[in-house]
């Protein structure tokens, strides 16, 4: 059998795949190995979402073939289903494909430079994974998206949304508990288009969850404001159950209606601020994350301030920020760019804002006490684990992963909380 070694870039579901393609490989006797120098066949299962993204795996792959000319290389995840055209000389299994991964082993292994990119689904549940983290497991709850996304790259690669059963995802979850896990990450590209197809919905998907006698917590991954809005109180509802997180992803992308309707986002920033302002008044405690995309082609000066305005009106936890980067193929890279130097500029000031607001969020929790899960080992003797809100609490201690402590918060930055063991 083979000895491989992944590289795995992007977002949870990325990782999910991975872990899924890991699992089949182990389960049938192949080696998994930590570096690329024991291993047979490397495995890039990566991303297509922003330009930075991709160059690093081209800075990786050709740094790999610099090395090792010889080396076996298997090209998955978003990329090669993204772009079907490139990268011919290597093996490429797509996104829909991952169940094949043994196949495509023994074919790269032959020698042969081999496509799997047919888009048939075929579910990625209740099958053999490995977590990178035993305790936490990353279920991947439908495939593709619901949008039409000017700027986006992703659609290309996971096509429309198609939800897995409900009764298949509560299996699993089941049986990832019962196999040690204490965090299920619910993921996709878009959480909140969940059952759509079948008239069923999130947080109908939650309640069925949050009933399985096990002791666990659900982290409920990105969820677009347009589809979220349609049965918002029944979310909040469920989101208050023990089980579940008080934490929250909700992208806004803009604060100007103007430039959401140019990504094609089908929702108002009003809407945004509507989600999150019901969820502050029936959940106090939730962590509100968010998404900004600085220098969109559309995005004036005046548009950039509606987006700071929005910004300090709703006070996220977490704002992951990125200038705009025009991927080949949308229809946002065919349109006039902001001055990249303007758009890095635009990036500066939202780091800035953020900085200064999840400080002032965080540094209320100082003297508060928490009982936590130590999910994994920190830097310098410290341990990590989540509050409630999801908030990553650094404790020192002779500690080990799986323990549950209760913490004091002693300090307080933009980004985790400094607690002390009591």
């Amino acid at each position: 059998m083979a000895k491989i070694h992944f590289i795995t870039q992007g977002c949870s579901a990325n990782v999910a795949d991975s872990e899924v393609m890991m699992g089949l490989l182990e389960e049938r006797g192949d080696e998994l190995v930590d570096n690329s120098n024991d291993a047979d066949i490397v495995v890039f299962n990566t991303c297509t979402v922003k330009n930075p993204s991709v160059t690093s795996f081209q800075r990786n792959l050709k740094e790999l073939k610099q090395k090792y000319p010889e080396k076996k290389i298997i090209i998955a995840g978003c990329i090669s289903q993204a772009e079907p055209k490139n990268y011919l000389e290597y093996s490429r299994i797509g996104t829909y494909q991952i169940k094949n991964i043994a196949k495509m082993v023994d074919e790269t292994l032959k020698g042969n430079q081999v496509a799997f990119l047919e888009r048939n689904d075929k579910g990625r549940l209740n099958i053999p994974k490995i977590r990178k983290n035993n305790l936490i497991e990353i279920t991947s709850i439908l495939m593709g998206c619901k949008s039409n996304c000017t700027f986006c790259k992703t659609k290309h690669a996971r096509g429309n949304a198609v939800s897995y059963p409900v009764k298949d995802i509560v299996r699993h979850v089941s049986k990832s508990v019962e196999e040690g896990a204490r965090e299920i990450w619910l993921t996709s590209q878009d959480n909140a288009v969940y059952g759509m197809e079948f008239n069923s919905s999130l947080a109908k998907l939650l309640k069925e969850i949050v009933s399985i006698d096990r002791d666990f917590k659900v982290r409920v991954g990105m969820g677009n404001p347009k589809y979220m809005l349609p049965f918002l109180d029944k979310l909040i509802s469920v989101m208050k159950n023990p089980k579940i997180f008080k934490f929250i992803h909700i992208p806004l992308q803009s604060g100007s209606d103007k430039v959401l309707e140019d990504m094609k986002r089908g929702y108002k920033a009003e809407d945004f601020v509507k989600i999150v302002s019901e969820f502050r008044k029936e959940i106090p405690e939730i962590s509100i994350a968010t998404d900004i995309i600085c220098g969109f082609p559309t995005e004036t000066e005046k548009d950039f301030e509606e987006t700071l305005k929005i910004i300090n009106k709703t006070r996220p936890d977490m704002i992951n920020y990125s200038r705009f980067w025009p991927r080949p193929g949308t229809p946002a890279a065919k349109m006039k760019q902001v001055d990249g130097r303007e758009a890095a500029d635009r990036c500066r000031i939202i780091m800035n804002l953020f900085k200064k607001i999840a400080k002032e969020n965080n540094q209320k929790l100082i003297n508060k006490k928490y009982k936590i899960l130590i999910t994994e080992k920190g830097k310098n003797n410290t341990w990590i684990g989540k509050n409630d809100s999801y908030k990553q609490i650094i404790v020192n201690g002779n500690l080990k992963v799986g323990n549950e402590v209760s913490v004091k918060i002693k300090d307080a930055s933009a980004v985790d909380l400094k607690g002390e063991l009591i």
